[in-house]
Parts: structure tokens; sequence; C-alpha cells
């Protein structure tokens, strides 16, 4: 569904993050963000659907994230969140967790979530699944193969770790094999959320050798073809880093 009723920008001052990162286009949704596989969800997702956004960089560097303005948002601390100055009946609406902003933004536009009730909820299935075990666990695999944890001579953790990203990959792997994605011939809010984060895995954190990511060929054949749809290409680098 779309909404028709004209934006309050002024409204965007009731919002105290927008005095830190002020508003250059009121009439935009405003993500607040970094180019991580949970921030670049809700980059992908605006591109695909063609929404007017305007982006502002949160720099875990600086600690923007525990800045006050910051948590007046998201008291949790985390990245992504939005506030859209026409959300529902045309007042401004705050969200968190990305997840949440991903089913938003789909029903707001009507694209990306299937409109019949069963594959819908099958749908939200599947980015619970990406929710709960993908991110989580291949983020304590890239901390301890990668960051702090890589120190620590006893590799247990990792390892542990390791096996459940694999398990993980399996299941999406037989999910996938005869289809284009998650869902079928359809690309769907459940693909921008967990590619990403396989591209992560095997990219930035450099453990496609601890998975055998070679033994998951049908994830592989559908990272192929996510990372080279257009807006997901352009989406990956929002918010540019200073």
């Amino acid at each position: 569904m779309t909404q028709t009723s004209k934006p309050n920008s002024a409204s965007l001052s009731d919002f105290p993050i927008t005095q830190k990162w002020p508003a250059q286009h009121p009439d935009r949704i405003q993500l607040y963000s970094l180019p991580t596989p949970n921030g670049v969800k809700v980059s992908i997702m605006l591109e695909e659907c063609g929404l007017p956004y305007e982006p502002h960089l949160v720099d875990f560097g600086s600690n923007d994230q525990m800045s006050p303005a910051f948590l007046s948002l998201n008291p949790n601390n985390k990245i992504p969140a939005i506030i859209d100055p026409n959300g529902p009946g045309g007042k401004p609406l705050g969200l968190f967790e990305s997840g949440a902003i991903l089913i938003y933004l789909a029903e707001k536009t009507g694209k990306f979530l299937p409109a019949d009730a069963a594959a819908r909820y099958e749908t939200i299935q599947w980015l619970m699944f990406q929710m709960g075990g993908i991110g989580p666990m291949f983020g304590q695999l890239g901390f301890f193969h990668k960051f702090a944890g890589k120190e620590y001579e006893d590799k247990r953790p990792r390892d542990r770790y390791v096996a459940e990203s694999a398990r993980l990959l399996g299941v999406l792997d037989q999910r996938l094999k005869g289809r284009s994605w998650i869902m079928g011939e359809d690309y769907t809010i459940a693909d921008i959320a967990t590619f990403g984060w396989v591209r992560n895995l095997i990219g930035f954190y450099d453990a496609g050798a601890l998975v055998e990511i070679q033994n998951f060929p049908n994830v592989t054949r559908v990272l192929d073809t996510f990372v080279a749809r257009p807006a997901v290409v352009k989406g990956l680098g929002i918010p540019q880093r200073g």
C-alpha cells in the first residue's frame, strides 16, 4: 500500500535525533545507519523500492550510537533506524530493528512481500530465520575468526560458531534447491535480509574456507545473482563512510 498524505516536514523537529543529524530533505525518509550487513538491508530495500531517502552515517568510531540523540530513536543503540515523515496516517514514524523496517517498507510500497497471506507469513518466517540465526551466528563467527576473538588460544568458541554457521548454510542451501530465490521466483525481503550476511561471511569475515562454502552451491549461485542487482550494488555502499 502507498501513502498519499502530504508529509508534515515540520514534525521531524519533534525527533531529537534530527538535531545531531539535520535533515536536508525533510520530506524524505531519514536513514541512520552504517554499511554493515544489518545496515545495508535497509539501504538496499530503499533502493529497490525507489523511495526517496536521506542517509546519515552513524559513526561507531565516535560512539555516535551511544549519543543521547541516537538513543532517543533507538534505545538499543544499534543501526539501522529510520524516520518516515509520511508514516501511517501521514504522521511521522520512527522505527528501529532492521527486520521491522523491512516489513514496514514492504507494506508501505506493496513490494517484496507477497500479498497472499500464506506466502506473506512464509516470507516473514524466513526473515526471522535470518534475524534469529544467520545474523547472530555469522556475527559471532566473524568475531572469533577475524576480530579480538582470534587471539584466543582455545578455538572451541570459534569452532562452535563455524559448525552452527555451516548448519544454517545447509538449511538455506536446501531451501534454494530448484528455486531462484528463497520464496521461489519472487525476490523478497527475506533475500534482502539474508544475502548481505552471506556476502559478509565469505568476504569481509574471510570465513568461506572455514564453513566450506563450496558445499553450498545453491547459496553461492543466488548470492551471485543478488550482488549483481543494481539496487544492491548501490545500497551496499550507503551511507558512505567518511
